[in-house]
């Protein structure tokens, strides 16, 4: 198997280069054709690698950038103002072929300017997507937009619902469900621009266009790609991910409310703990920027050492499926 290597931000997210670092040497372990390089503070960082293995360290560079972005900059002040931040310095590397991916737990908006500057939109696209996997009862949706584009046109929507179908089939899925997510799933319901994004898709070649889809039905898994803006989009993920967490939290609660609760917590916790770790945001953490002529990967800024390693992971499947040629090749045949 031919390496693969992706450039990491490691100066970007809430707790900083050490669970980056971590999380990083953990998927080298794991992937032995896997290359990283990690781009930031070279002393700080080589600080945090020493001690490693040397077939670990082989695979491992460490790439100097002398400024950070921080989570609450404007992304005008990061795209203008730091030309050597670790974000910039990592997307650079993918421009230049010397990575095949981006990864950054870093502030959202600073990585799509820059994505947008230093990589492009593939031919056709207006705007990139912010897309990843939500769990469903029968396995698992693509959710896009998730906040890059807050407001959207029928346009945008269209290329969102092509862009996911594509990326929904370099996982797997030959023939994905597409549906736009809506109030209701009568055509008269929605706002503008959704009714329009619908009469684009339904004279669409070759997508799998299935109409609207309510929030439940997006959990009940009616469709293997679910398409809204940004707005709404960024609203269903968090409200999922504190959802899944709080009930999880209640459950364990009542298990160990008294002796009766404790003895059946005792028989449950096992199938709970599974499910809860299915589940768990971290589990999925990692969102794909679609659309750009480059790989992409959004960690959340709060993810630790094993969402950390989802992101990576998600790097590497789309680097395997060399998702954005697939991209380009197929829009043409589907863009308006």
């Amino acid at each position: 198997m031919s390496a693969q290597v992706i450039a990491i931000d490691a100066m970007g997210g809430d707790f900083g280069p050490r669970s980056i670092v971590q999380a990083s040497i953990a998927c080298l372990s794991a992937t032995p054709s896997l290359h990283l390089a990690l781009v930031g503070q070279p002393s700080l960082l080589e600080s945090l690698v020493a001690g490693q293995s040397a077939a670990d360290r082989a695979r491992l560079q460490i790439v100097a950038a002398s400024e950070a972005i921080g989570m609450d900059e404007r992304p005008s002040q990061a795209l203008r103002g730091k030309p050597d931040s670790s974000m910039r310095v990592a997307l650079e590397l993918v421009r230049d072929g010397k990575a095949q991916a981006c990864v950054s737990a870093g502030n959202t908006g600073a990585l799509m300017a820059l994505s947008r500057f230093v990589l492009k939109t593939l031919p056709g696209i207006d705007r990139p997507a912010m897309v990843a996997a939500i769990p469903t009862q029968s396995g698992y949706c693509q959710l896009l937009d998730l906040g890059a584009n807050v407001d959207c046109t029928a346009e945008n929507l269209y290329q969102f619902a092509v862009m996911g179908s594509v990326a929904a089939q370099a996982l797997g899925i030959s023939r994905p469900r597409v549906a736009l997510l809506n109030v209701g799933i009568e055509d008269i319901k929605g706002n503008q621009q959704v009714k329009l994004a619908a009469s684009l898709l339904q004279n669409a070649r070759g997508l799998n266009y299935t109409g609207f889809v309510e929030g439940d039905g997006l959990y009940r898994g009616e469709a293997d790609v679910v398409v809204c803006d940004g707005f709404v989009g960024n609203i269903l993920l968090k409200s999922s991910e504190g959802l899944a967490t709080m009930i999880a939290a209640r459950i364990e609660a009542l298990f160990k409310g008294g002796l009766m609760a404790r003895a059946a917590g005792a028989v449950a916790m096992p199938l709970l703990k599974r499910l809860q770790a299915d589940l768990a945001p971290a589990r999925h953490n990692g969102a794909s920027f679609l659309g750009l002529q480059g790989i992409v990967i959004k960690s959340h800024g709060s993810a630790g050492v094993q969402g950390l390693q989802s992101a990576i992971q998600r790097a590497l499947i789309e680097i395997q499926e060399n998702l954005p040629q697939r991209l380009h090749g197929r829009l043409e045949d589907l863009l308006l």
